[in-house]
């Protein structure tokens, strides 16, 4: 891995590691949440902002800045100074840029889609691990506070059986011109699935339906039905065209039910101890109405838990990952896998909404 070399004496000495030389690529919509959040992480020092558009970066600068705008990849890349680069340009362009970066000897933070394709994914995965270099991709929501709680209890097993996922995500506008709205928005509730299921817990088929009621020439509307490899079915819902913005999802288990509302300032979390139960003596039965249901009310607890910038744990993470040679939370084949469901979800949409297999990514050093 490469080394932030430029730093001086004193701060390369004793049992802390040196200030990572990050360069942000990209100056729209994302970049300067990645500038403003890498400039605020102690472990970083901001070198660069890379874009087409100079006068954009500097306007994103500011002033006073002593950051150093490029327009030109090469030129970012070409300096030793840059340990790091944190990819925010338009999708179509995140492989050529990323391997560029990793053929340059650069850690890579990418936005999502870690790539257009399936095959370019997977090249920048194995790049990044033969090149023993750190990719990352910038699955915001997965450093929330409330989805880590949420992985806590589906995988201690605190809501039970899991039963079903039903996730709402929308809002009006922003309608993309290079992407649809499943490939615009439907990666964060993917991503968030990545990260919170059981290990031997998957999608492994997804059906697809969307509708472009405005003419914007691909989906502004669109329903995934995913299939977990135990048969239960998680629902995602996507919208560019919504009145109200609505950030919801619901974890049903066998034994406690939560909702997350991201939209919340003070309740992110509420979990329900309520279910619904068959009794085994009605399941011999033939007659529907000797079927006898049990119903569990329970309290709603709403675990305490501080609001944190999901931004800001990105930037840790990456920087983490890098000092500690470790894989990071959303690695490259994280991001393969919900580029994988991604790609099967455009191919369902495009034969009517039939289920797609999604292909398994088998990570070399495991986990999930």
């Amino acid at each position: 891995m490469t080394a932030a070399s430029s730093e001086s004496t004193s701060e390369t000495t004793g049992s802390t590691p040196p200030r990572l030389g990050v360069a942000v690529i990209g100056a729209g919509y994302w970049g300067p949440n990645l500038i403003r959040n890498a400039q605020a992480t102690p472990e970083m020092r901001v070198e660069y902002l890379c874009d087409l558009d100079g006068e954009r970066a500097r306007r994103v600068l500011g002033e006073y800045s002593t950051v150093k705008v490029a327009t030109s990849v090469d030129e970012v890349l070409a300096d030793p100074a840059v340990d790091a680069v944190a990819i925010a340009t338009p999708a179509a362009t995140h492989f050529a840029v990323a391997m560029a970066a990793l053929e340059a000897g650069k850690h890579v933070l990418v936005e999502k889609p870690i790539a257009p394709t399936f095959e370019e994914g997977l090249t920048l995965a194995e790049t990044a691990d033969r090149l023993g270099l750190v990719l990352m991709v910038d699955h915001t929501f997965c450093y929330t506070n409330a989805v880590a709680k949420l992985r806590e209890m589906i995988r201690g097993g605190e809501l039970g059986e899991l039963q079903y996922i039903d996730s709402v995500r929308i809002n009006l506008g922003l309608i993309q011109s290079d992407v649809d709205v499943l490939w615009d928005l439907a990666p964060h509730d993917l991503s968030i699935f990545e990260n919170i299921l059981p290990e031997d817990l998957r999608p492994v088929e997804v059906a697809a339906q969307g509708s472009d009621p405005v003419g914007a020439g691909h989906a502004c509307v669109a329903y995934l039905t995913l299939k977990l490899s135990n048969g239960v079915l998680a629902h995602v819902h996507v919208n560019w065209l919504s009145p109200t913005k609505i950030r919801n999802m619901i974890v049903g288990g066998s034994e406690r039910m939560v909702v997350w509302d991201d939209l919340s300032v003070t309740q992110k979390l509420s979990v329900y101890d309520s279910g619904a139960e068959i009794s085994a003596a009605s399941l011999d039965s033939d007659d529907r109405a000797a079927t006898i249901v049990a119903y569990r009310k329970g309290d709603m607890v709403a675990p305490a838990m501080p609001n944190n910038e999901a931004l800001r744990g990105v930037m840790a993470e990456f920087v983490a990952s890098i000092n500690e040679k470790r894989a990071p939370l959303t690695d490259g084949w994280s991001g393969l896998q919900v580029l994988a469901a991604l790609e099967a979800a455009s191919q369902s949409l495009a034969s009517g909404g039939a289920f797609v297999p999604i292909r398994q990514v088998e990570r070399p050093h495991g986990g999930k």
